[in-house]
């Protein structure tokens, strides 16, 4: 991430502060070019070796407390305004600082329900207790999972430019597979191509190289976030594909669906053609629901609720979920009152967020149709990042 994106984020998460009552967000890691925690390259922009506290104030005062052997390192990265070294422990001049501030609300990376901010182990949050022992710091802890959301979920322009060109990379290099996709090429053998134009563009996958892209096609496969397998096109087949590139530390996700025509076809069958409209009329319904404000299992309701309405069964997963660094980003998503879910499916839409919309549904005999498309919430509704599925893309 460059650093301009990290100093932006950074007066991001002050001004989240401020308007979440929050007097402080410290990030405790050690070793956490190992032991990763995934705010570090969002609002530090360097990794750490021993125990470091990384303080952001409501009032704009940023300060890094951080091994004495790191401190060059710190002021050369420059984000943060106070390096403060330590030789032999963090804890005197972590207490130092907290003292002096008198925070009444610190945010700390740890989460029930997110992992973008559950960053500390427990066993780094016993030593942080015990370095706070004797004082009601550890009282005024809270969880940083709502600082976390927002920041990551709200995309400044930079990053929302970023994105449209991750969205444009994956929207051409679907043009490309649909000329390599025939009968008798295998799910492996699409899958390859797709990764060799994704590489040849100078490009990162948005998610693991053994299920990005996913393919599938026909009626057996073996079903979402499955990798490929050495299962052969054939004419009647359904195939869709699901992947996502990274561009510059921003990540894309889509999915598109052909069907491969029969000897004698020049569209494709009743059912299939059906299949796709009932789809396609889904991701519009949700669409149109998304704005700032509503929850996002409202959104999963437009779209479970129109499909099962039409005599398919609902899909086995979320609507849609937050994209941005990573393919699965942000807090709350586009999901249905599960239990799995936990609190997520309750957090409002916000401004600028980005989500992907992604229902499916079964065609008996030919496989699964899915589109994913993107979409950025403005001020009252959203607008498409990417340019939808709208016709069902047929080879011969």
């Amino acid at each position: 991430m460059s650093l301009h994106l990290v100093h932006e984020k950074i007066n991001q998460a002050i001004a989240i502060l401020n308007e979440k009552d929050i007097d402080l967000w410290m990030i405790f890691v050690r070793e956490s070019g190992t032991m990763r925690d995934p705010a570090m390259e969002m609002v530090v922009g360097t990794n750490a070796t021993w125990q470091s506290a990384f303080l952001i104030n409501k009032n704009g005062d940023t300060t890094a407390i951080v091994g004495s052997l790191e401190v060059p390192n710190m002021q050369m990265v420059g984000t943060y305004k106070n390096v403060i070294g330590y030789l032999q422990s963090v804890k005197e001049p972590l207490l130092e600082y907290l003292s002096k501030n008198n925070p009444q609300k610190i945010a700390v990376n740890y989460s029930i329900n997110s992992n973008l901010a559950d960053g500390l182990t427990h066993g780094l949050y016993l030593i942080l207790k015990k370095h706070l022992e004797g004082t009601d710091f550890i009282e005024r802890f809270i969880s940083s999972e709502d600082i976390i959301a927002s920041l990551r979920g709200r995309k400044s322009a930079s990053e929302i430019e970023l994105m449209k060109v991750a969205v444009m990379h994956t929207e051409e290099i679907f043009k490309e597979a649909t000329k390599f996709i025939a009968p008798g090429k295998t799910e492996i053998e699409i899958a390859e191509y797709v990764r060799t134009k994704i590489y040849e563009r100078g490009l990162g996958l948005a998610w693991a190289e053994d299920h990005c892209p996913s393919v599938f096609t026909g009626p057996d496969t073996a079903g979402a976030h499955a990798g490929p397998t050495d299962r052969k096109v054939e004419k009647g087949h359904i195939i869709n594909m699901d992947f996502g590139v990274k561009y510059n530390g921003y990540c894309s996700d889509m999915q598109r669906t052909w069907y491969i025509l029969k000897d004698g076809e020049d569209v494709a069958p009743e059912s299939v053609q059906r299949g796709f409209e009932v789809l396609k009329t889904a991701i519009q319904k949700a669409k149109a629901v998304v704005r700032p404000g509503i929850k996002g299992c409202e959104v999963d309701d437009a779209a479970r609720n129109y499909i099962t309405q039409n005599g398919y069964a609902e899909y086995q997963h979320g609507l849609g979920h937050q994209l941005g660094r990573t393919a699965h980003d942000g807090g709350g998503g586009l999901f249905p009152r599960w239990e799995r879910y936990g609190n997520l499916p309750y957090i409002p839409i916000e401004e600028n967020q980005i989500y992907t919309i992604e229902p499916r549904l079964f065609v008996e005999g030919h496989g699964v149709i899915t589109m994913e498309e993107e979409v950025v919430v403005t001020k009252d509704g959203c607008e498409y990042l990417t340019n939808p599925q709208t016709e069902l893309m047929l080879i011969k």
